[in-house]
């Protein structure tokens, strides 16, 4: 009798399982004061037989479950298979519940766990991760963290996880703060896209929380009444003809553009289910506005998107129709620029667009792609033993969406005033999910380097996409913001190269910035027609996806080169983060990160916590932090979150092939974090056998040509050295 029923559930669940994506489903309520309970609500119709891994396993920052056990395929702290036993409506919620002996009951489908040391959410903190495939290769579709201060951050022990791949706070995933119990008050019922929005969005409106265990005050999980709209329908019609007819627009209304509209600010962006511009009509997007549509395009008229402006597509079956009347187009402005050979990093917006299109006026041999099958480092000096690494994008070429191109300006570009380089990328835009090939060779020394680009016409989240691809890519990004001309002493393979200096560096695992331009910085949000050089942990295919875009104004801001921004938004204050610039009055100017954050130790990580400077010997000057344990060179350095205290060193090193007399200045950028904030920072410098009170001002000193990684430390103890070699004065040369 049991083996006939568990050949007949086979056959029953094994009919007609719904592949989900992110966004499918969202959990609407978590009790974590026993008995464990959760609900979710279906946002897509799903058949018999479809399955649903639920696990309160965190995730790692650098990839994987934490307690993946590879021998048997299970999840150390447990899972629970949910599996629809009828055909289910989008809108349909389901509670789960905890019955003891670890077994579980649900309001609509079966509830199963799979332990090996069992499924309990912690009340001191945890996380629900929801997925579906196998543990070892999931597809995430929703996760919550609750109940714990720390959010987001790594899966340090069963409180701590990271953000799954390819999910993002505030779109379909959540933190739900430091709350035992949280329910979805039913604030959004109808709509797949707005009941998303609105659930992901954790406020006193939208979600009743408590860290109360008594029954009175613990929320009673469920309770809405959830409708959807079919998938690409719309609910209304909204016309634009000088002013809105029809109401206000929204994910749930059709918006028709019917007179020449421009959203030039937050105030003026809209969101609709679906878009239409009408023939002769103008629709401009700009200054940090946005324009975010669920479903379908078709442009008629003119859609121009302009350099800090961010049009969105959410759904991946949503599509762009660009018919024959209409012109499509992305607009972007480059920062100025001294001469007309410095080079811009650019990728396709648009589809079928080409180089000669795109840079008409270029010459032939200034317009480049980085072929990374062909990079080959074996003596670990980042430049290309062959040579053959960059090849020529030819004028008929298309430019392939998620590829990155180096181009410069023509030579009439009028050099030396400080003008702006521009591009106009036209064409239907790149929706949905854009694969990008990456290649590593395992010759290599030190990196395996590919050059990639953002191919959406708005800003998309770096961490999302390295998150999502993390067992592809590794954890940086290196941006291209040429601050110095080519010279003869810079290495490389021609008779003049640019200063690799000139790179610019954001890195996950420190959630922070630093190197290339002291105006532009990287934020972590990589803007539209972007591109970037990423590490490469392995070959295979990264993937772009709607999910990663972002329809905010001021992610689009920064493009480099680009507009300007002194400091990354994407750190967090909790970590202590110490930025330290070299500058000079000739122009030298480097910058290093070195962070204290959840995941780092005080040994090489890699690239996701340690980013290493690229440069050689022969540049001009030069500013890096040190380990103990290895010789290389780091612009952002990520060390163990405990291990800042008034006993910390941090190293630096200081190279120069400066010649002529030079003042150099040390000095902080910007600091974060409660010990890093209230206390003094002292620059120590061993050949003067001086101690600098650099919280206080900034440090100058000058240098023999030469490497020197012995000569200066970052201390907290003034006690370091006697108090009478204490220096407060800045104009005091060393």
């Amino acid at each position: 009798i049991t083996y006939l029923l568990i050949m007949l559930l086979a056959i029953n669940f094994s009919y007609g399982q719904t592949t989900l994506a992110e966004g499918d489903i969202a959990i609407t309520g978590v009790n974590a004061d026993n008995p464990d309970q959760f609900s979710f609500v279906l946002l897509t119709d799903v058949l018999t037989g479809t399955i649903i891994n639920f696990t309160d396993g965190g995730w790692n920052i650098s990839g994987g479950f934490r307690g993946y056990n590879p021998s048997n395929g299970r999840i150390s702290e447990g899972v629970v298979v949910w599996t629809s036993t009828t055909d289910l409506s989008c809108g349909t919620e389901i509670i789960i519940t905890d019955t003891g002996s670890n077994t579980h009951s649900a309001t609509s489908g079966l509830a199963t766990e799979v332990a090996d040391t069992g499924f309990n959410l912690a009340s001191a903190g945890d996380e629900l991760i929801v997925y579906q495939g196998s543990a070892s290769s999931p597809t995430f579709l929703y996760a919550v963290h609750y109940a714990n201060a720390n959010g987001w951050t790594d899966a340090t022990d069963t409180n701590n996880s990271a953000i799954p791949s390819g999910l993002t706070n505030g779109i379909n995933a959540i933190d739900l703060g430091n709350n035992d119990n949280s329910n979805y008050l039913c604030t959004v019922t109808s709509n797949q896209a707005l009941i998303l929005d609105a659930v992901a969005n954790v406020n006193a409106t939208n979600w009743y929380q408590t860290n109360s265990n008594t029954v009175i005050n613990r929320p009673i999980l469920g309770g809405c009444t959830y409708t959807c709209t079919v998938a690409g329908s719309c609910a209304s019609t909204i016309t634009w003809n000088g002013t809105w007819v029809g109401g206000t627009p929204d994910l749930t209304t059709e918006v028709v553009i019917s007179a020449n509209y421009n959203a030039n600010s937050l105030a003026t962006s809209f969101k609709a289910c679906s878009l239409l511009v009408d023939p002769s009509i103008t629709l401009t997007i700009d200054n940090g506005a946005f324009i975010e549509v669920e479903n379908d395009v078709i442009v008629n008229g003119d859609l121009i998107v302009q350099t800090q402006g961010n049009f969105v597509q959410n759904d991946n079956s949503g599509a762009f129709t660009l018919n024959a009347s209409g012109v499509a187009r992305v607009n972007k402005l480059t920062a100025s620029k001294d001469a007309w050979y410095y080079y811009t990093y650019w990728s396709s917006p648009v589809t079928n667009e080409t180089i000669a299109s795109v840079f008409p006026d270029v010459d032939g041999d200034r317009r480049f792609y980085f072929d990374a099958t062909l990079f080959v480092d074996t003596d670990g000096d980042d430049i290309d033993d062959n040579g053959d690494d960059w090849q020529y994008a030819l004028g008929g070429d298309t430019m392939i969406p998620g590829v990155g191109y180096a181009v410069t300006e023509a030579r009439l570009f009028p050099s030396g005033i400080g003008a702006s380089g521009s591009a106009a990328f036209e064409g239907p835009f790149n929706t949905g999910d854009v694969d990008v090939s990456i290649s590593q060779n395992p010759l290599n020394a030190i990196e395996s380097w590919n050059f990639i680009g953002n191919p959406y016409p708005s800003a998309i989240d770096f961490i999302a996409f390295q998150q999502a691809n993390s067992t592809i890519i590794d954890g940086a990004a290196y941006f291209w913001s040429q601050a110095s001309p080519p010279d003869a002493s810079n290495p490389g393979n021609e008779p003049l190269n640019f200063n690799l200096n000139d790179y610019a560096v954001f890195n996950v695992g420190v959630g922070g910035a630093a190197g290339g331009d002291p105006l532009k910085i990287p934020t972590g949000y990589i803007a539209s027609a972007q591109g970037f050089f990423i590490p490469a942990l392995t070959s295979g295919t990264a993937t772009f996806t709607n999910a990663m875009r972002m329809a905010d104004g001021a992610s689009n801001n920064q493009f480099f080169k680009g507009s300007k921004s002194k400091k990354s938004t994407r750190s967090s204050n909790v970590e202590n983060k110490l930025w330290v610039n070299l500058t000079s009055g000739n122009g030298v100017f480097n910058q290093i990160l070195v962070g204290y954050v959840d995941g780092a130790t005080n040994n090489n990580d890699g690239v996701y916590y340690d980013a290493p400077k690229l440069l050689a010997q022969d540049y001009a000057a030069a500013l890096y932090s040190l380990m103990e344990t290895d010789l290389a060179k780091y612009v952002i350095q990520g060390k163990n979150i405990n291990s800042i205290d008034e006993n910390e060193i941090i190293k630096l090193g200081f190279s120069t092939n400066v010649e002529v007399a030079t003042i150099y200045k040390l000095s902080i950028a910007q600091l974060e974090g409660d010990f890093l904030t209230s206390n003094t920072v002292y620059l120590k410098d061993y050949l003067l056998n001086t101690l600098h009170n650099l919280s206080a001002s900034d440090y100058t000193f000058t240098s023999e040509v030469g490497e020197f990684n012995e000569r200066f430390e970052i201390v907290f103890n003034a006690n370091a050295l006697s108090i009478e070699d204490i220096s407060t004065n800045a104009n005091t040369l060393k």
